[in-house]
């Protein structure tokens, strides 16, 4: 049975330790390439459009928003392929694969750099995509199993920190090196943390609850999940893609808006970044406490909520709206990662806890195409980003509900889930 699990005590790390910081070192180098495509997106559509003193979006920016709304989807759409990766982890450790598939994404994503043309770069790029997805997803898993109850949203957190930071750094690099860099600049740096990846391997372990399960109950078949686990896992892979499907379009279309429609120069969008840092930290502080204290399942509520509100702020017209719903969407997508990330990885069982993640890549993925294509195709009527933004996020927000179809896993280990026969 999938859930069978060995009866030796577990040897778990507190959320500060080394084994736990550098998967999250693992992280920030997954986010510093993953985040590439959005933050020099402004530069790569001036690079490989046409502008013009027309008053059309493709005028302004180089490419319409449907051209580049595709563009992304093509790219999130490459993260299909997660699914395969992350399941991999389920039959030859989460250590070995969250490595390797780091490593893989980081040099698709620096050969990019040369890339010719438009869709010649969305090419290059969606090939490292899925590795950085699986790398992001295992490095949650990683997390979650390193740790026991009281530690693990603070270890979710700090791993989600490291993407945000990886994330962050890129997109200020982009912003003060706007006009010299370009995004053949911006990709070179990719060397940066692939160099480093190997140091931090040092450190990163294999967790105690994989390396504790019998080979027999390991799944035959990468991603497949046993029939008593669907019915949780399509509940959790649908509130999944209904957040993709707001923050794929609020995080991927926030750099092109920023710089392409509001003209915001290098400096300020910079600020705007590294400002979002501070945001994001009093986001993740606030959603661990709240993970801990007041539950996984209302902080995933309330943080969805607050996701589509400032998104839609965000888009609705002004500068000044722009940067206060940007930094609103971080504290809330901050306040969202400890909660989502440890309810998630708590309500299934160690042997197919990979291949979970897979399937919550697959539902991020679809939801974030959707999100893209139909924000894109709308904020083309008229260059109309705010209409856009109420018709892309706004109907997500009522399948919140779906949260009440699971346990509250707060102050609960894993085992005792499946002990109890609730899993």
């Amino acid at each position: 049975m999938p859930g069978t699990e060995s009866p030796q005590p577990l040897h778990l790390f507190s959320w500060k330790a080394p084994a736990v910081v550098a998967v999250a070192f693992v992280a920030m180098a997954a986010g510093f390439g993953q985040f590439g495509a959005v933050a020099a997106l402004g530069d790569v559509a001036k690079s490989f459009g046409h502008l013009s003193r027309g008053g059309t979006l493709a005028d302004q920016a180089g490419l319409s928003g449907t051209v580049v709304g595709i563009g992304l989807a093509v790219i999130r759409l490459a993260s299909l392929g997660a699914l395969f990766l992350t399941g991999l982890a389920d039959r030859f450790g989460r250590r070995t694969v969250l490595l390797y598939t780091c490593a893989g994404g980081l040099l698709l994503t620096l050969v990019a750099a040369a890339s010719p043309g438009y869709w010649w770069f969305v090419a290059i790029f969606a090939l490292g995509r899925p590795l950085l997805s699986a790398t992001n997803g295992v490095a949650q898993v990683s997390a979650a199993e390193l740790t026991s109850s009281k530690d693990r949203a603070k270890a979710v957190a700090l791993v989600a920190a490291g993407y945000a930071v990886g994330a962050g750094l890129l997109a200020i690099i982009h912003s003060l090196g706007e006009g010299t860099l370009g995004f053949r600049g911006l990709f070179a740096l990719i060397a940066v943390p692939l160099f480093l990846l190997p140091l931090a391997g040092r450190h990163v372990v294999e967790t105690d609850r994989f390396a504790s399960l019998d080979r027999a109950v390991r799944p035959p078949v990468f991603g497949r999940v046993p029939r008593q686990y669907r019915r949780r896992l399509l509940t959790v892979a649908t509130l999944t893609f209904v957040i993709a499907i707001m923050t794929g379009p609020a995080n991927s279309f926030v750099f092109f808006y920023a710089q392409n429609v509001r003209h915001l120069s290098g400096a300020v969008t910079a600020a705007m970044v590294a400002a979002g840092g501070v945001t994001g930290l009093i986001g993740l502080l606030s959603g661990r406490w709240l993970a801990d204290h007041w539950g996984r399942r209302p902080t995933v509520a309330l943080s969805m909520a607050a996701i589509a509100g400032f998104a839609i702020l965000t888009y609705s017209g002004s500068k000044v709206a722009l940067l206060a719903g940007y930094q609103g969407g971080l504290l809330a997508g901050s306040l969202f990662a400890p909660a989502g990330g440890a309810l998630a990885n708590e309500v299934f069982p160690t042997a197919i806890r990979a291949a979970v993640a897979g399937w919550y890549v697959i539902a991020a993925v679809l939801g974030a195409v959707v999100g893209l294509l139909v924000f894109g195709a709308v904020a083309d009527i008229g260059n109309r980003f705010s209409v856009a933004a109420v018709v892309t996020f706004l109907p997500a927000l009522p399948l919140t509900a779906l949260l009440l179809l699971l346990p509250e896993t707060k102050g609960t280990e894993p085992e005792e889930l499946w002990g109890t026969g609730v899993a």
